[in-house]
């Protein structure tokens, strides 16, 4: 696209015409640049489709990632009734070719980690078989807590995937470790993972 910084590899968009990628959207502040993965996601060709914790709802609506995806966007209660006959999180799990969680707070984390399954995200993640991948986005100081890093080691041991986070100016005004990935490398760890 020209002028905007993304080459499209012509072979891969072939290759991801079929792919779907599952997005779980948390409450941190940088689940804003989530709208800028999916862009990206879509220029190459994948298929996308959200979910929304509530405390992403705290930060921004549902109805922007429903535009920027152009699916529905599923939200963190799992009690709503579905409007078709299917278990939503389990439908979800299985429609995934990957599972992104951005950004992937110490909360989010730390209850993936512990095996905890409580809303639609948490669920979907524990249900599929599809690769996930984490993207931090946190305070530093919360990043290098012992406990958030060894939440870390547990669920890469398990088989899950990090990229980032990276030093850059944080929420709270300080420069440090705890940034979120660029979409750019992102994608590039999506195609590496579906590949």
């Amino acid at each position: 696209m020209k002028g905007e910084g993304w080459r499209v590899d012509l072979s891969f968009t072939r290759f991801v015409m079929k792919k779907h990628v599952v997005i779980g959207v948390t409450g941190g502040v940088a689940c804003y640049k989530a709208l800028d993965l999916i862009r990206g996601l879509r220029r190459t060709g994948l298929s996308t489709e959200v979910v929304m914790t509530k405390e992403a709802e705290e930060f921004i609506r549902p109805i922007l990632f429903q535009a920027v995806s152009g699916n529905k966007v599923m939200r963190g209660d799992l009690f709503n009734l579905p409007e078709e006959w299917d278990v939503a999180h389990v439908s979800l799990a299985d429609r995934a070719d990957i599972v992104i969680i951005m950004p992937a707070t110490a909360n989010m984390i730390g209850r993936i980690a512990s095996g905890i399954c409580d809303d639609m995200l948490t669920c979907t993640v524990c249900a599929t078989s599809a690769p996930v991948l984490f993207v931090p986005a946190m305070n530093s100081g919360m990043y290098k807590n012992k406990i958030v890093q060894e939440n870390i080691a547990k669920l890469k041991k398990a088989g899950y995937h990090f990229t980032g986070p990276v030093k850059g100016k944080l929420a709270c005004g300080a420069k440090g470790i705890g940034h979120v990935q660029d979409a750019e490398v992102i994608i590039q760890e999506v195609r590496r993972l579906i590949a």
